[in-house]
């Protein structure tokens, strides 16, 4: 029996009636369909790829230096708070080492509890058996971990599928996590490129499903794979302010195969990201026009002599050597943290309680009336970089240390004295700072918060070319050349190669060579900086892999190598060794019968037909 509804309508009848009422002027509606079509028809004439790479780009822009801006904010908090509690040091060191506490620990616990994807760690495999095997691999992640995301884009770009990894729900909580962890400042010294590439794949992501629903096609993976790897030279573009390398730079680092169609998507979604990342710096004032991020004052007219390339060889052996030595600490660290029983404890249920613990060892050796005087811990990173490319030589300046009452006070001229100290040569806290920083910067990548790991090497290189540039200097005070002008070393040259020899070595790339002279707007010394940096890989891609695919190694990710060696035993090898030659096919009028025959005979997801 029916029960009647208000009026004496069924439900059903309610619903339509509804309905009807609500949809007047049909003919109407009918010509603004129309007309809106039309309008997408004529948008996408030339292809919905640009619209949806320009949002990419200027989206991701815009996100970026909103996220310096804050940063900075927070950052000149800290050194206000630090300044006010006085003389009294109990109040110096709490005000040291409690913000960036908070901050981590409030990244560590945010990220963890919105979405643990936001730096997630996918699980162990599940072994195939006959109802998975021949099937994508879904990787579901279940324990966060350390990492920027570089590693589960790599993995994901081979073809396997990491549930929700980059879902939009995870973008919010990626953003806030980040934000917190590089207001931590130099203290716990970490980036943000990785873990920013890793937000540009999500909003890429998001925009693909985007374009998917707007042009009613079907979902492509070929179009999202193009999507991805756009959005990777976006997150490189829109932190350096550098499009070219940061297309060449997610080409090298995360595209095992890369097409060539790729090309002109990557470049323009990453040129619109710098653009608008540098027009953003100018209606901020920041910088009266557009220019170079790190801008230098180096020499133009010779800025090395010749000679100097031996220099800048040893150098690049320098940086592959000391490379090598990080990529296995890092690597046996990341293993052992993990193995540790108490360690492992601490990251499987208490994350905040292992963070605190950490950047509060952290900050207890920054301190400024501390060891921290021997590291100019008071810089944050991009001064860090600022002062080391100066293009003075610091060993001359020493004596004159006086001239200049505040550092900080936003001369970048005097930013370098900061590594001066009175006990101390320039040489001295040079040497401390690679030597601190080496193992302080493995410790932070055990860190269970979103950061990026390429802006601290970067520093690191640079901090080690700079040692280099100011020993050259003092042994040759008068330059090279024994006849002629007198030409002296430009330390500052040795920073830029040492910072591109060390990154790249540690990445496995060559573009950071066109990466500093992008970010910095200096190409006076490409040629060196080129020089050290196939050195520098020349020597750590014999002996270790790269940063990357050794956290892909540790977190035991999915991933496949590269099948070709450069044993010229591996050239010989042919399909028919690892082939399989039984394949079951269907002939295009097989029945019903052959179609279970073929399905109890193979395990396989997918059947060739055939003509017969």
């Amino acid at each position: 029996m029916e029960h009647p509804v208000r009026g004496g309508l069924r439900e059903e009848e309610r619903v339509l009636v509804s309905e009807q009422s609500w949809r007047p002027c049909p003919k109407a509606r009918k010509r603004l369909r129309g007309c809106l079509e039309w309008v997408k028809r004529q948008l996408f004439r030339v292809g919905e790829d640009w619209y949806f790479l320009f949002v990419l780009g200027v989206l991701m822009a815009t996100i970026s230096f909103m996220m310096d801006l804050l940063i900075f904010r927070l950052y000149q908090a800290h050194r206000w708070l630090y300044r006010e509690v006085g003389d009294i040091l109990v109040l110096k060191y709490l005000s040291w080492t409690m913000y960036p506490m908070v901050f981590a620990a409030f990244s560590t616990g945010f990220t963890q509890s919105i979405t643990p994807h936001s730096g997630g760690e996918p699980a162990a495999p599940q072994p195939p058996t006959p109802q998975n095997e021949g099937t994508p691999t879904i990787w579901t992640p279940l324990h966060p971990p350390p990492g920027s995301g570089i590693p589960e884009l790599k993995t994901i770009l081979t073809g396997v599928v990491l549930e929700d990894y980059l879902a939009i729900q995870n973008f919010g909580a990626k953003v806030v996590g980040l934000t917190c962890t590089l207001a931590s400042g130099s203290t716990v010294f970490l980036g943000k490129v990785g873990a920013f590439i890793h937000l540009s794949a999500m909003a890429a992501a998001y925009l693909g499903k985007m374009r998917t629903s707007v042009t009613r096609d079907y979902e492509n993976k070929f179009k999202q794979n193009e999507m991805l790897v756009a959005a990777q030279a976006v997150g490189v573009a829109t932190v350096f302010g550098a499009p070219i390398s940061g297309v060449l730079f997610s080409i090298e680092v995360m595209s095992s195969h890369f097409a060539v169609r790729d090309y002109w998507r990557g470049f323009f979604a990453a040129t619109c990201g710098a653009f608008m990342f540098r027009v953003l710096a100018v209606f901020n004032s920041e910088q009266e026009s557009i220019a170079a991020i790190f801008k230098s004052k180096f020499e133009i007219d010779f800025p090395f002599d010749l000679p100097e390339t031996f220099f800048f060889a040893i150098l690049g052996a320098i940086c592959g050597l000391v490379g090598c030595a990080y990529l296995f600490c890092q690597r046996w660290l990341l293993a052992a943290v993990r193995e540790n029983r108490l360690t492992a404890k601490l990251l499987a249920t208490d994350k905040p309680i292992y963070t605190v613990l950490v950047v509060l060892l952290l900050a207890s050796i920054t301190f400024p009336p501390g060891l921290g005087q021997l590291m100019a811990s008071q810089l944050t990173m991009k001064e860090y970089l600022i002062s080391l490319f100066d293009n003075r030589t610091w060993g001359a300046l020493t004596p004159n240390a006086s001239a200049v009452t505040d550092p900080l006070g936003g001369d970048p001229q005097g930013l370098w004295q900061e590594w001066a100290h009175p006990s101390a040569t320039i040489f001295g806290t040079l040497a401390f700072f690679v030597v601190m920083k080496f193992w302080m910067l493995i410790l932070a990548t055990t860190l269970p918060l979103p950061a990026g790991y390429f802006m601290p090497i970067f520093i690191y290189g640079a901090a080690i070319g700079r040692l280099v540039g100011e020993t050259v200097a003092l042994l040759f005070p008068q330059g090279l050349r024994s006849e002629g002008d007198l030409r002296p070393i430009i330390p500052g040259g040795y920073a830029l190669a040492g910072a591109a020899a060390f990154s790249g070595s540690v990445t496995h790339s060559l573009s950071t060579a066109l990466l500093v002279c992008e970010a910095t707007g200096h190409l006076g010394h490409v040629l060196p900086v080129i020089l050290a940096v196939l050195v520098a890989n020349a020597i750590t891609q014999k002996h270790q892999p790269s940063f990357y695919d050794g956290t892909i190694i540790v977190k035991k990710l999915p991933y496949l190598p590269r099948i070709r060696s450069r044993h010229m035993a591996s050239y010989r090898v042919v399909v028919e060794e690892f082939m399989e030659c039984r394949v079951v096919a269907l002939a295009k009028g097989s029945g019903f019968e052959e179609v279970l025959v073929a399905l109890d005979a193979s395990t396989d997801a997918e059947y060739p037909v055939v003509e017969s």
